[in-house]
């Protein structure tokens, strides 16, 4: 492949997107590796909050947290270049010990993650002994592995489910937990510093334990911006992520994961769309479906997210840089909530 025909095929899909003039400098980028990654026996990955130009050019394979978890546990290429976050690439080397994972920026945070250690879940654990604990997947490695589940935001309500418990300590999404709550029939509790089972002994049993951390771009989202939307463009279909609030779920039409909202677009005939989520996500669905419409209101980027580009990418393919560690005994214990995931799943 040369670099017009990388751009080229930019252009082609993101014309109304990207200006030209950067998807010229973007192609040379992009050209560049897909060179090296044959060269260094490497897959990328890429979620669907990349941003469109490395979305639509480089990746072997796309998706949600969890389609990537897959497609990582399965690869047999030497390197494995994971265009997401942090937690993202900590999941993809418990699933592959034995080979390079590489993150294309120094921290690749996550706010959500950053709100809650393995200290906080120790101390849950002995706060509600004997309940089953079920993580998020944008967690970290340390936190998976207190855990006897890990879930996704779009496997949750099964995998609470599938814990068999009516008490259950769900961590860390706030917003997500209520969702699952109301999904799963059960009572959202946020405890205080002083509440253990005693508490939930005293009244019902059918509870989810949550925590109070948050996505610092799904808590953006409000029901007055559906509202708005809706004035402004009769007929538009609303999909929510579900770690936005119970109130923006319960005054969308849909709610899903990144992966579930995109083939609701694909197969929806609705006149236009607005996404409650990341907005890179909004450009790489506009580049797949040109015939659909979407709502071009949204403004709210992941800064963690953002900072993964073609230009970190190569960088991380030709250095090597920067490698994901995950020492003993905390990989071989996120492993087993892992596995559990894809088995559920």
């Amino acid at each position: 492949m040369s670099v017009q025909t990388v751009y080229e095929d930019l252009k082609a899909k993101l014309h109304d997107v990207v200006p030209d003039a950067e998807l010229r400098l973007k192609a040379e980028v992009a050209d560049e590796i897909l060179r090296l990654k044959v060269e260094r026996n490497a897959v990328i990955l890429g979620h669907n909050y990349m941003e469109p130009a490395l979305f639509q050019s480089v990746p072997d394979f796309t998706g949600d947290s969890l389609a990537l978890c897959r497609a990582a546990a399965t690869t047999d290429k030497e390197r494995i270049v994971f265009c997401g976050v942090r937690f993202m690439a900590e999941t993809a080397k418990i699933l592959n010990p034995d080979k390079t994972v590489l993150l294309p920026s120094e921290r690749g945070g996550c706010s959500l993650a950053a709100s809650i250690g393995a200290a906080d879940v120790r101390a849950l654990k002995a706060r509600f002994p004997g309940v089953p604990v079920v993580v998020y997947i944008n967690t970290y490695a340390e936190v998976k592995a207190e855990a006897d589940y890990c879930c996704t935001s779009g496997n949750a309500a099964k995998v609470v489910e599938a814990t068999g418990s009516d008490t259950v300590i769900f961590l860390p999404d706030e917003f997500l937990a209520a969702n699952v709550a109301r999904e799963t029939g059960k009572r959202l509790f946020l405890p205080r510093d002083d509440e253990t089972i005693e508490t939930l002994r005293s009244g019902d049993r059918e509870v989810l334990v949550g925590w109070r951390g948050r996505c610092e771009v799904h808590e953006k989202f409000s029901v007055e911006d559906i509202d708005a939307a809706r004035r402004q463009f009769p007929g538009v279909l609303v999909l929510a992520h579900p770690e936005c609030s119970p109130e923006v779920v319960a005054a969308s039409d849909f709610a899903g994961s990144t992966a579930v909202m995109i083939r609701r677009v694909q197969e929806s005939s609705a006149p236009r769309y607005l996404l409650l989520t990341e907005c890179a996500m909004g450009d790489n669905i506009i580049a797949e479906n040109p015939a659909k419409e979407m709502v071009r209101i949204c403004s709210v980027r992941c800064p963690h997210m953002n900072e993964i580009t073609l230009e970190e990418t190569l960088e991380a393919l030709r250095w090597d840089r920067y490698r994901i560690e995950v020492p003993e005994p905390v990989h071989t214990r996120a492993a087993r909530s892992i596995e559990r995931i894809l088995a559920i799943a």
